[in-house]
């Protein structure tokens, strides 16, 4: 290890510098063990020194003073903070604050280049976004300047890669002539927009970075200060956050049952459409429900969750509609309904059922004098009936008719 710390000692600035990127590579990508981590906060720290022994930035110079050369130190304090964050010690806040350092050092370097935008120079003026809506905006629009610097970085390295293979192509067919030295100037215009993007990106990742840090130094603070607070009176803190527990409690029940003496309890909820109404905030629990299923709209104003207010909108509401036909009732409706149908069913049988067995109905049964003359009169009929079917059979149909029989 002490002759490779040698070795590193010996290196130029852009040798260390190359060599802490990749470490940061590393970490970023995918984890790295701890003394890796350490061992590149070690040379970036070396590489820091180096830059402030050779002064090669100035906070009066902007960002077209800075050579191409050297854009890229600007980014070792970003370097440094990501990889003092990931590693892992006893006092971890003695690493926030320290990352913390570190990132404010890279972003109040690149305010004195120009580079921050200005809606996040205005937010930082007014001591950050008050508004959860002005968070959000702004998360928002960093968020896509990251994308778009990613985006720009991936194309000016497959920009570069085609040069390189068309170049080499074209170096093994022609020599370079003169006026193709115009293409080998463009690299250093590319490479300056590189870093540049690469900048930016780091400017977005910082603010992000800086913010949870913040959060979480609030969190390991409040932590720390509620067990001083347990160490110094444990009991006294105890009793009077339970004190203070029983205070709203009884202030609740006393509420409650003031309340209780002028509201009337709610009906149970029977009806699965008016369940999602109350849960979706369209309905009051003790709003009256009479299971009155409407059909669906498939138009605009179901879209919007309006009323239908004139006969054009109920018209252009039907337009699009499904091809079968829809729903005219619920299933809670039809239930109530065939519920109602079965009871009255049930009814009828009942008092067809009390009818039958009931005494006037018995008696109704019991034979007349009237019924006797009756049978007689029945019972006359049938001889008379049995009388002519005996006729019939000895005399068939057209017996006396000469004219029916062949010879006749």
């Amino acid at each position: 290890m002490g002759e490779q710390v040698m070795r590193r000692g010996d290196l130029p600035l852009p040798a260390l510098f190359e060599e802490a990127r990749k470490i940061h590579d590393k970490a970023t990508e995918s984890g790295v063990d701890q003394e890796l981590l350490r061992e590149g906060r070690r040379i970036l720290e070396e590489c820091e020194d180096m830059i402030s022994k050779l002064g090669l930035f100035s906070r009066n110079e902007a960002k077209d003073d800075i050579s191409t050369a050297n854009l890229k130190y600007t980014l070792a304090p970003f370097y440094l903070a990501e990889l003092t964050e990931k590693i892992a010690e006893d006092d971890r806040m003695h690493v926030l604050r320290t990352s913390q350092a570190k990132l404010k050092e890279f972003l109040s370097f690149c305010e004195a280049m120009e580079l921050v935008p200005e809606e996040e120079l205005e937010t930082s003026a007014h001591g950050g976004a008050n508004s959860v809506a002005d968070r959000r905006a702004l998360k928002v629009a960093r968020f896509k300047r990251q994308r778009a610097a990613e985006a720009k970085l991936l194309e000016i390295k497959e920009r570069k890669e085609r040069r390189v293979r068309s170049s080499k192509a074209a170096a093994l067919s022609t020599p370079i002539e003169a006026g193709e030295e115009d293409m080998l100037d463009d690299d250093g215009e590319e490479e300056r927009e590189a870093w540049l993007t690469t900048v930016s990106l780091a400017i977005c990742k910082a603010l992000d970075l800086l913010e949870m840090l913040k959060k979480e130094e609030e969190m390991l603070s409040a932590v720390k200060e509620r067990q001083l607070k347990l160490q110094d009176g444990e009991g006294e803190f105890s009793q009077s956050v339970l004190d203070d527990r029983v205070k709203k409690a009884e202030v609740w029940h006393r509420n409650a049952a003031v309340r209780a003496r002028y509201t009337k309890p709610a009906q149970p909820i029977t009806c699965a459409t008016h369940a999602q109404d109350i849960i979706e905030g369209r309905a009051n629990v003790l709003q009256a429900h009479e299971h009155k299923h409407q059909p669906v709209m498939f138009g605009p104003a179901s879209l919007v969750g309006g009323s239908l207010t004139s006969e054009r909108e109920r018209i252009a509401a039907q337009v699009f509609q499904p091809h079968h036909r829809l729903p005219t009732m619920s299933i809670e409706e039809a239930g109530l309904r065939e519920m109602e149908m079965m009871n009255t069913w049930q009814e009828r049988n009942a008092k067809l059922m009390e009818e039958a067995n009931s005494a006037w109905y018995k008696d109704n049964r019991i034979s007349r004098p009237d019924e006797e003359d009756e049978d007689e009169d029945d019972d006359a009929a049938v001889e008379k009936a049995r009388a002519w079917d005996d006729w019939k059979d000895d005399n068939p149909r057209g017996a006396g008719n000469k004219k029916l029989t062949p010879c006749g």
